[in-house]
């Protein structure tokens, strides 16, 4: 078995470093309640989680038989993000395996970064929550693109940040819970991890080994077992 040297390590955030969807469940609870509405199972609004707000905001609608028209869905959607900044970080907590995993590459002098769809301003906020801001060597958010995720771009700019050439973007991993991750990745040149235990819903479940990342784990531990693998040496 070959060894692969890694320069740095990038990470989606909702779904692969950061569990978040106990307060986008809590929120989506709210709403709920406060329209006399029945709430969607967790599991159900987990599954949303990186699809985004919009997606999880449809999910109530619908299972409320309330109308999807645009209107309604940017309505509720931001009332959802509002709710979501000013209350953001109650049961958000890094994946539990993971958080000795960043304490490793910082011991190593590797940095670890950041590349996610979710904006710069609730990332910021929630990265500040959770004392992680100081710690991350590179954020990239849709904010700092012209074009986001499945695009490379945003992965681009992580390696322009960190002061990588792209021609060594092969010693950079990325992982994410969203075929668009591992699409960019790819895209990127990038060795990319598909985050099996990530908010991936259960239709999708099966044809992970179709999204073409070069590893899959489901399991936090499983990443980490992989990450200090002898398959990676880091330089």
């Amino acid at each position: 078995m070959s060894t692969q040297y890694v320069k740095a390590v990038l990470f989606d955030l909702d779904g692969t470093l950061i569990d978040t969807a106990a307060d986008f469940i809590r929120i989506i609870g709210r709403m709920s309640e406060q329209n006399n509405w029945k709430t969607p199972p967790e599991e159900a609004i987990r599954e949303q989680v990186s699809a985004g707000a919009a997606a999880m905001v449809s999910l109530m609608l619908k299972y409320n038989d309330q109308p999807l028209t645009d209107e309604l869905v940017q309505q509720y959607r931001a009332q959802f993000l509002a709710e979501y900044e000013a209350d953001i970080c109650v049961d958000s907590c890094v994946f539990k395996e993971l958080e000795p995993l960043l304490t490793y590459y910082e011991k190593k002098q590797i940095p670890w970064g950041i590349v996610t769809n979710k904006p710069r301003d609730l990332s910021v906020k929630l990265l500040d929550e959770l004392n992680l801001e100081e710690r991350c060597s590179v954020l990239v958010c849709p904010d700092d693109v012209s074009i986001t995720k499945p695009d490379p771009e945003p992965l681009y700019l992580a390696l322009e940040k960190l002061e990588l050439p792209r021609g060594i973007a092969n010693s950079v991993i990325y992982v994410g819970d969203h075929i668009r991750d591992i699409q960019a990745g790819a895209a990127a040149g990038m060795t990319t991890i598909l985050a099996g235990y990530g908010y991936i819903p259960p239709e999708d479940q099966q044809d992970l080994d179709t999204w073409g990342a070069d590893y899959v784990v489901e399991t936090p531990k499983k990443l980490v077992k992989l990450l200090k693998s002898k398959r990676f040496d880091y330089l």
